[in-house]
């Protein structure tokens, strides 16, 4: 059998701020860097701080994973003299508070926001994205924020910070990981999800304790460090817990999820 590779991550150096992106409350931006592309860039000093990263990176590559187009994810060198210059205030603290390794995604430039009135999606597609999230637990794929683009005629994921919730709390983790996704009834491609029962099956041969483990190794440990005794190896076992369970479970998971599909058609 051949062993499974962590994920890739390049690291990139931020060289220039171009513009805020003033949704939500993370305030992420549009930055150059030394490789001169441009990239969505999630501070670790804004919102949620660096949790938010660790859900975006997670999340995304286990979309990655089940075939699902997500912008290339780096780690994201912010330097201390950089921001020095910047005239707004807010950005500059903001600057100042992610010196250090951020996370980025590649910007896809020319991309339109996914609009459920136009846009048609199809079932199978429809089904792994809710699947996906029902998952990770991502509560943020509602007609009033899907989080997805059209992209040269494709469907794009963007923006999981807000999944993988329970780490907020750390409390009860097994308990969370059992309970059945009760945000899916706002999801916004639900009605169109009809094939959650095949889409299991085949996103869970993919998803094994081994591509899992190889996902959540790529956090870095200094990521991993708060104000909680664990040590970021046990931190990323309970990660790699939360998922495994939910997989397990996934069957009792997806019933819920139907059953709210069927409120809706």
């Amino acid at each position: 059998m051949t062993a499974i590779g962590k994920p890739d991550l390049r690291t990139v150096n931020v060289t220039r701020y171009v513009t805020p992106l003033r949704e939500g409350g993370s305030l992420p931006a549009i930055v150059e860097a030394d490789d001169d592309f441009l990239y969505v860039l999630k501070f670790r000093g804004a919102g949620q701080g660096v949790k938010t990263l660790i859900a975006e990176l997670i999340s995304g590559e286990l979309a990655r994973a089940i075939g699902l187009k997500i912008p290339e994810i780096v780690f994201a060198v912010i330097d201390e003299a950089f921001g020095r210059t910047e005239p707004d205030k807010e950005i500059q603290d903001l600057l100042k508070a992610s010196v250090g390794l951020n996370l980025a995604l590649h910007y896809l430039s020319g991309s339109i926001t996914f609009d459920p009135v136009v846009n048609k999606v199809p079932a199978e597609l429809a089904s792994k994205i809710v699947w996906l999230d029902c998952l990770i637990t991502n509560v943020d794929r509602t007609a009033r924020n899907t989080n997805m683009l059209t992209w040269n005629q494709e469907l794009w994921l963007i923006d999981h910070g807000a999944s993988l919730y329970f780490h907020h709390s750390w409390h009860n983790v097994q308990e969370q990981a059992g309970r059945a996704f009760t945000q899916v009834k706002d999801h916004v491609l639900l009605p169109f999800a009809s094939e959650l029962e095949s889409v299991d099956i085949a996103c869970k041969a993919i998803l094994t304790s081994d591509r899992i483990r190889s996902i959540v190794s790529v956090v870095p440990d200094s990521w991993l460090l708060d104000e909680n005794s664990e040590s970021p190896a046990e931190k990323r076992e309970v990660y790699i817990e939360f998922l495994e369970r939910r997989l397990a479970l996934s069957g009792e998971i997806i019933k819920a999820a139907n059953y709210a599909r069927e409120t809706l058609v």
